[in-house]
């Protein structure tokens, strides 16, 4: 087993670079992925946050979709942040109807479920096997609803979303509402570097 997982991040849209910084933080090496042939060698992969339905048409121009399906279903550990965590749930509430999706987690989510851009906050929250994280929320999904399996590993603690689920984990599949590559703070990371590792073994 590698000391240090190959760990694509699908760096189409969105904030690919803070994903790279957080795996290198816990000894994992980022690699970009933007071509099919790119999944291959790869032990992990990041889908991160930007806007999924413009994520979800670039996958379909680079012709990634598929390939990105069937590897989910085979069983590649995926992380999906704020729009990764739409592009990896089964079904979309509020998506349009065109909008390419990923898919495999057997959740439900609610896209821009806490409002608009200015509605943007950041709170404290407890976590799963982490503790305490602090959560930036930026036009984000919330769960509505979780299938057999699914482990709710957080909900919003506090204000008019309280006990919202923001993230949850499925077999190698982990996904936030939220943007833990944009604190500083590595552990989530960490937490799917652990998965990956689990996977491998």
């Amino acid at each position: 087993m590698s000391a240090a997982p190959r760990i694509g991040v699908l760096a189409l849209q969105g904030d690919v670079r803070e994903h790279r910084r957080a795996l290198t933080e816990v000894g994992a090496e980022p690699v970009d992925v933007r071509r099919p042939e790119e999944l291959a060698g790869i032990d992990g992969l990041v889908l991160p946050g930007g806007e999924s339905t413009t994520i979800g048409k670039l996958l379909e121009l680079f012709e990634l979709l598929e390939p990105l399906r069937a590897a989910v279903k085979t069983g590649l550990p995926v992380y999906g942040s704020c729009a990764g965590m739409i592009l990896l749930a089964d079904e979309v509430i509020d998506g349009r109807p065109d909008q390419p999706t990923v898919g495999g987690l057997d959740i439900a989510v609610r896209r821009n479920a806490f409002g608009r851009q200015v509605d943007s906050f950041e709170t404290d929250l407890p976590m799963v096997g982490i503790g305490e994280v602090h959560a930036v929320f930026i036009r984000a999904p919330w769960v509505e609803r979780t299938g057999p399996g699914v482990e709710v590993l957080a909900t919003v603690a506090a204000g008019a979303a309280t006990g919202k689920v923001v993230a949850v984990r499925h077999g190698p599949l982990l996904a936030t509402s939220f943007h833990p590559e944009l604190t500083g703070d590595s552990r989530v990371h960490g937490l799917f570097v652990q998965m990956v590792k689990e996977n491998q073994s």
